[in-house]
Protein backbone atom coordinates (compact mmCIF):
# COMPACT_ATOMS: atom_id res chain seq x y z
CA UNK A 1 0.00 0.00 0.00
CA UNK A 2 0.81 3.71 -0.31
CA UNK A 3 1.77 5.61 2.70
CA UNK A 4 2.10 9.60 1.96
CA UNK A 5 4.07 11.40 5.40
CA UNK A 6 3.65 15.07 5.68
CA UNK A 7 6.19 16.10 7.25
CA UNK A 8 10.20 15.45 7.11
CA UNK A 9 11.85 16.50 10.13
CA UNK A 10 13.15 14.19 12.20
CA UNK A 11 10.46 12.02 13.00
CA UNK A 12 8.70 12.29 9.81
CA UNK A 13 11.75 11.03 7.93
CA UNK A 14 12.46 8.11 10.22
CA UNK A 15 8.94 6.77 10.32
CA UNK A 16 9.03 7.28 6.35
CA UNK A 17 12.10 5.32 6.70
CA UNK A 18 10.73 2.67 9.18
CA UNK A 19 7.56 2.04 6.39
CA UNK A 20 9.08 2.07 3.68
CA UNK A 21 10.14 -1.70 2.10
CA UNK A 22 6.93 -2.96 3.29
CA UNK A 23 4.90 -0.36 1.75
CA UNK A 24 5.20 2.37 -0.59
CA UNK A 25 6.12 5.31 1.20
CA UNK A 26 6.91 9.75 -0.43
CA UNK A 27 7.73 11.99 2.01
CA UNK A 28 6.45 15.58 1.65
CA UNK A 29 7.99 18.61 3.35
CA UNK A 30 7.03 22.19 2.34
CA UNK A 31 10.67 23.69 1.26
CA UNK A 32 11.58 22.64 -1.82
CA UNK A 33 15.09 23.32 -1.47
CA UNK A 34 15.39 20.99 0.98
CA UNK A 35 13.99 18.59 -0.77
CA UNK A 36 16.24 18.84 -3.85
CA UNK A 37 19.23 18.85 -1.57
CA UNK A 38 17.67 15.66 0.16
CA UNK A 39 17.06 14.45 -3.79
CA UNK A 40 20.52 14.91 -4.26
CA UNK A 41 22.28 13.94 -1.31
CA UNK A 42 20.05 10.54 -0.75
CA UNK A 43 20.51 12.49 3.41
CA UNK A 44 18.12 14.62 5.46
CA UNK A 45 21.53 16.38 7.08
CA UNK A 46 19.56 19.53 9.03
CA UNK A 47 17.72 16.77 10.67
CA UNK A 48 18.77 13.28 10.51
CA UNK A 49 22.80 13.42 8.96
CA UNK A 50 24.37 10.56 8.44
CA UNK A 51 21.29 8.08 8.02
CA UNK A 52 21.35 7.17 3.82
CA UNK A 53 17.89 7.31 2.15
CA UNK A 54 17.10 5.00 -0.32
CA UNK A 55 16.62 5.75 -3.71
CA UNK A 56 13.22 4.18 -3.57
CA UNK A 57 11.80 6.48 -0.67
CA UNK A 58 9.71 9.32 -2.95
CA UNK A 59 10.62 12.91 -1.94
CA UNK A 60 8.20 15.83 -2.59
CA UNK A 61 7.27 19.53 -2.61
CA UNK A 62 4.69 19.08 -4.06
CA UNK A 63 1.44 18.66 -1.21
CA UNK A 64 -1.57 17.33 -3.73
CA UNK A 65 0.61 14.97 -5.88
CA UNK A 66 1.67 13.37 -2.38
CA UNK A 67 -2.12 13.35 -0.98
CA UNK A 68 -3.98 11.89 -3.66
CA UNK A 69 -3.79 8.09 -4.11
CA UNK A 70 -2.35 7.29 -0.43
CA UNK A 71 -3.85 4.49 1.34
CA UNK A 72 -2.96 6.24 4.30
CA UNK A 73 -2.06 9.82 5.04
CA UNK A 74 0.38 10.11 7.90
CA UNK A 75 1.06 13.89 9.42
CA UNK A 76 4.53 14.36 11.38
CA UNK A 77 4.31 17.92 11.71
CA UNK A 78 4.60 20.00 14.68
CA UNK A 79 1.22 20.43 16.50
CA UNK A 80 0.94 23.62 15.09
CA UNK A 81 0.50 22.68 12.06
CA UNK A 82 -1.69 20.03 12.23
CA UNK A 83 -5.16 21.89 11.56
CA UNK A 84 -3.69 22.98 8.44
CA UNK A 85 -2.99 19.87 7.04
CA UNK A 86 -5.95 18.17 7.87
CA UNK A 87 -7.56 20.73 6.00
CA UNK A 88 -5.80 20.45 3.26
CA UNK A 89 -6.27 16.71 2.81
CA UNK A 90 -9.97 16.97 3.31
CA UNK A 91 -9.81 19.12 0.16
CA UNK A 92 -7.29 16.57 -1.77
CA UNK A 93 -8.91 13.19 -0.97
CA UNK A 94 -11.24 13.18 1.87
CA UNK A 95 -12.48 10.27 4.12
CA UNK A 96 -8.67 8.56 4.25
CA UNK A 97 -7.89 6.91 6.55
CA UNK A 98 -5.03 9.34 9.37
CA UNK A 99 -2.71 8.97 11.29
CA UNK A 100 -0.75 11.59 13.20
CA UNK A 101 2.41 11.36 15.46
CA UNK A 102 1.86 15.18 16.80
CA UNK A 103 2.03 15.73 20.48
CA UNK A 104 1.00 18.27 22.82
CA UNK A 105 -1.70 20.89 23.38
CA UNK A 106 -2.77 23.05 20.33
CA UNK A 107 -1.69 26.69 21.63
CA UNK A 108 -4.90 29.10 22.34
CA UNK A 109 -7.19 26.04 22.31
CA UNK A 110 -5.62 23.69 24.52
CA UNK A 111 -6.95 21.08 21.66
CA UNK A 112 -5.44 17.85 22.25
CA UNK A 113 -4.48 16.14 18.61
CA UNK A 114 -8.01 14.29 18.00
CA UNK A 115 -9.90 17.17 19.05
CA UNK A 116 -8.75 19.18 16.31
CA UNK A 117 -8.74 16.28 14.06
CA UNK A 118 -12.55 15.75 14.94
CA UNK A 119 -13.29 19.42 14.59
CA UNK A 120 -12.29 19.14 11.26
CA UNK A 121 -13.20 16.14 10.07
CA UNK A 122 -15.81 14.97 12.52
CA UNK A 123 -15.93 12.14 15.10
CA UNK A 124 -16.76 9.23 12.89
CA UNK A 125 -13.33 9.46 10.69
CA UNK A 126 -11.11 6.68 10.44
CA UNK A 127 -8.03 7.69 12.35
CA UNK A 128 -5.60 7.48 15.06
CA UNK A 129 -2.52 8.54 16.56
CA UNK A 130 1.29 7.20 16.49
CA UNK A 131 2.96 7.91 19.92
CA UNK A 132 5.02 6.60 22.62
CA UNK A 133 8.72 6.16 23.67
CA UNK A 134 11.13 6.94 20.59
CA UNK A 135 13.60 8.96 19.29
CA UNK A 136 13.97 9.48 15.68
CA UNK A 137 17.58 9.17 15.31
CA UNK A 138 17.13 5.36 17.35
CA UNK A 139 14.79 4.67 14.64
CA UNK A 140 15.93 5.81 11.64
CA UNK A 141 18.29 3.72 12.33
CA UNK A 142 16.92 0.73 12.69
CA UNK A 143 17.39 0.30 16.15
CA UNK A 144 14.35 -2.16 18.68
CA UNK A 145 11.46 0.00 19.12
CA UNK A 146 8.07 0.34 20.61
CA UNK A 147 5.25 2.60 20.63
CA UNK A 148 1.24 2.88 20.41
CA UNK A 149 -1.37 3.53 17.57
CA UNK A 150 -4.18 4.84 19.60
CA UNK A 151 -7.76 5.59 18.16
CA UNK A 152 -11.19 4.87 19.27
CA UNK A 153 -12.33 2.84 16.42
CA UNK A 154 -11.87 -1.05 16.53
CA UNK A 155 -11.91 -1.36 12.84
CA UNK A 156 -9.30 1.12 12.10
CA UNK A 157 -6.68 -0.60 14.92
CA UNK A 158 -7.23 -3.58 13.24
CA UNK A 159 -6.79 -2.72 10.09
CA UNK A 160 -3.76 -0.23 10.44
CA UNK A 161 -1.70 -2.22 13.45
CA UNK A 162 -0.83 -5.52 11.63
CA UNK A 163 0.16 -3.03 8.15
CA UNK A 164 2.37 -0.65 10.25
CA UNK A 165 3.88 -3.03 12.71
CA UNK A 166 7.88 -3.82 11.63
CA UNK A 167 10.08 -6.13 13.34
CA UNK A 168 11.65 -3.73 15.19
CA UNK A 169 9.22 -0.98 14.94
CA UNK A 170 6.79 -2.96 17.28
CA UNK A 171 3.32 -1.32 17.46
CA UNK A 172 0.85 -2.06 20.39
CA UNK A 173 -3.21 -1.01 19.64
CA UNK A 174 -4.88 1.01 22.49
CA UNK A 175 -8.55 2.56 22.18
CA UNK A 176 -7.93 5.49 24.62
CA UNK A 177 -6.97 8.44 22.73
CA UNK A 178 -7.13 10.66 25.49
CA UNK A 179 -5.03 8.74 28.19
CA UNK A 180 -2.34 8.46 25.02
CA UNK A 181 -2.41 11.81 24.12
CA UNK A 182 -2.20 13.38 27.38
CA UNK A 183 0.99 11.43 28.41
CA UNK A 184 2.69 12.75 24.90
CA UNK A 185 1.68 16.26 25.64
CA UNK A 186 3.04 16.06 29.17
CA UNK A 187 5.70 14.00 29.05
CA UNK A 188 7.48 16.61 27.41
CA UNK A 189 6.72 19.47 29.80
CA UNK A 190 8.12 17.21 32.54
CA UNK A 191 11.13 16.43 30.52
CA UNK A 192 11.86 20.60 30.79
CA UNK A 193 11.62 20.11 34.45
CA UNK A 194 13.95 17.26 34.42
CA UNK A 195 16.60 19.19 32.00
CA UNK A 196 16.45 21.93 35.24
CA UNK A 197 16.76 19.15 37.62
CA UNK A 198 20.13 18.17 36.09
CA UNK A 199 20.89 21.37 35.32
CA UNK A 200 21.11 22.81 38.82
CA UNK A 201 23.01 19.43 39.82
CA UNK A 202 19.58 18.51 42.08
CA UNK A 203 21.10 14.68 41.67
CA UNK A 204 19.66 11.30 40.65
CA UNK A 205 17.19 10.95 43.83
CA UNK A 206 15.53 14.80 42.82
CA UNK A 207 15.21 13.32 39.36
CA UNK A 208 13.75 10.10 39.83
CA UNK A 209 11.10 11.82 42.61
CA UNK A 210 10.65 14.37 39.54
CA UNK A 211 9.33 11.92 36.85
CA UNK A 212 7.23 9.82 39.79
CA UNK A 213 5.63 12.94 40.61
CA UNK A 214 5.58 13.86 37.29
CA UNK A 215 3.63 10.67 36.04
CA UNK A 216 1.31 11.13 39.24
CA UNK A 217 0.45 14.55 37.23
CA UNK A 218 -0.30 12.74 34.04
CA UNK A 219 -2.47 10.32 35.48
CA UNK A 220 -4.48 12.67 37.42
CA UNK A 221 -5.20 14.89 34.54
CA UNK A 222 -5.54 11.92 32.15
CA UNK A 223 -8.34 10.39 34.31
CA UNK A 224 -10.10 13.85 34.89
CA UNK A 225 -10.30 14.02 31.09
CA UNK A 226 -11.98 10.21 30.61
CA UNK A 227 -8.86 8.99 30.22
CA UNK A 228 -7.50 5.52 31.96
CA UNK A 229 -5.16 5.49 34.65
CA UNK A 230 -3.93 1.89 33.26
CA UNK A 231 -2.74 3.90 29.75
CA UNK A 232 -0.30 6.47 31.53
CA UNK A 233 1.24 3.10 32.80
CA UNK A 234 1.82 1.88 29.54
CA UNK A 235 4.01 2.79 26.43
CA UNK A 236 2.44 6.64 26.08
CA UNK A 237 3.21 7.42 29.41
CA UNK A 238 5.47 5.88 31.53
CA UNK A 239 7.46 4.99 28.75
CA UNK A 240 7.21 8.22 26.77
CA UNK A 241 8.23 10.24 29.94
CA UNK A 242 10.94 8.23 31.27
CA UNK A 243 12.78 8.18 27.69
CA UNK A 244 12.17 11.61 27.52
CA UNK A 245 13.26 12.76 31.28
CA UNK A 246 16.36 10.74 30.64
CA UNK A 247 17.65 10.87 27.67
CA UNK A 248 20.26 13.32 26.17
CA UNK A 249 18.36 13.51 22.55
CA UNK A 250 15.69 14.96 24.26
CA UNK A 251 14.69 18.88 22.87
CA UNK A 252 12.83 19.78 26.13
CA UNK A 253 15.17 18.29 28.08
CA UNK A 254 18.09 20.40 26.33
CA UNK A 255 15.86 23.74 26.54
CA UNK A 256 15.58 22.78 31.19
CA UNK A 257 19.43 22.54 31.14
CA UNK A 258 19.49 25.71 29.18
CA UNK A 259 17.62 27.48 31.53
CA UNK A 260 19.29 25.69 34.85
CA UNK A 261 22.10 28.12 32.96
CA UNK A 262 20.44 31.05 33.17
CA UNK A 263 19.98 30.96 29.15
CA UNK A 264 16.90 33.08 28.05
CA UNK A 265 14.19 30.76 26.47
CA UNK A 266 14.45 33.43 23.20
CA UNK A 267 18.03 32.28 22.71
CA UNK A 268 17.60 28.42 23.89
CA UNK A 269 15.38 28.52 20.95
CA UNK A 270 17.21 30.14 18.54
CA UNK A 271 20.07 27.63 19.74
CA UNK A 272 18.03 24.38 19.59
CA UNK A 273 16.91 25.48 16.06
CA UNK A 274 13.93 23.16 16.07
CA UNK A 275 10.23 23.10 18.00
CA UNK A 276 10.24 21.70 21.72
CA UNK A 277 6.56 21.38 22.09
CA UNK A 278 6.74 21.26 25.62
CA UNK A 279 7.09 24.73 25.60
CA UNK A 280 3.61 26.01 24.22
CA UNK A 281 2.36 23.18 25.69
CA UNK A 282 3.46 24.11 29.71
CA UNK A 283 0.78 27.31 29.44
CA UNK A 284 -1.94 25.14 27.93
CA UNK A 285 -1.29 22.11 30.57
CA UNK A 286 -1.72 24.88 33.45
CA UNK A 287 -4.93 26.27 31.90
CA UNK A 288 -6.31 23.15 31.11
CA UNK A 289 -5.33 22.05 35.30
CA UNK A 290 -6.46 25.02 36.43
CA UNK A 291 -10.24 24.56 34.39
CA UNK A 292 -10.53 20.61 36.06
CA UNK A 293 -8.74 21.51 39.35
CA UNK A 294 -6.14 19.21 38.99
CA UNK A 295 -3.13 19.63 41.09
CA UNK A 296 -0.39 19.86 38.92
CA UNK A 297 2.45 21.69 40.77
CA UNK A 298 5.23 20.45 38.20
CA UNK A 299 3.20 21.27 35.56
CA UNK A 300 2.47 24.90 36.82
CA UNK A 301 6.03 25.49 38.10
CA UNK A 302 7.66 24.70 34.83
CA UNK A 303 4.60 27.19 32.77
CA UNK A 304 6.08 29.98 35.07
CA UNK A 305 9.48 29.47 34.73
CA UNK A 306 8.66 29.60 30.81
CA UNK A 307 5.95 32.33 30.62
CA UNK A 308 5.44 34.14 34.02
CA UNK A 309 9.38 35.36 34.83
CA UNK A 310 10.18 32.80 37.41
CA UNK A 311 14.22 31.57 37.85
CA UNK A 312 14.57 28.12 37.92
CA UNK A 313 16.04 28.50 41.39
CA UNK A 314 12.96 30.20 42.14
CA UNK A 315 10.87 27.51 41.15
CA UNK A 316 12.94 24.46 42.87
CA UNK A 317 12.06 26.79 46.32
CA UNK A 318 8.48 27.19 45.54
CA UNK A 319 8.21 23.50 45.02
CA UNK A 320 10.45 22.66 48.15
CA UNK A 321 8.47 24.90 50.27
CA UNK A 322 5.30 22.64 49.63
CA UNK A 323 3.49 21.11 52.65
CA UNK A 324 3.89 17.37 52.88
CA UNK A 325 0.99 15.10 51.95
CA UNK A 326 0.21 11.47 51.47
CA UNK A 327 1.87 10.08 47.77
Amino acid sequence: MRIAVFGAGAWGTALALAFHGPHSVVLWARNPARIEAMRRERENRRYLPGVALPDTLELTDDFAAAARGADLHLIVTPLAGLRDTVRRLQQIQPKTPLVWACKGLEAGSGRLPHEIVAEELGTDAPCGVLTGPSFAAEVARGLPTAITLASRDDAFIERWLPALHQPVLRIYANTDLIGAEIGGAIKNVMAIAAGVCDGLGLGLNARAALITRGLAEIARLAVALGGRPETVMGLAGMGDLILTCTGDLSRNRRVGLALAQGKTLDDILGELGQVAEGVSTAREVAALAARHRVDMPLSEAVDALLHRGLSAEQALDRLLARDPKHE
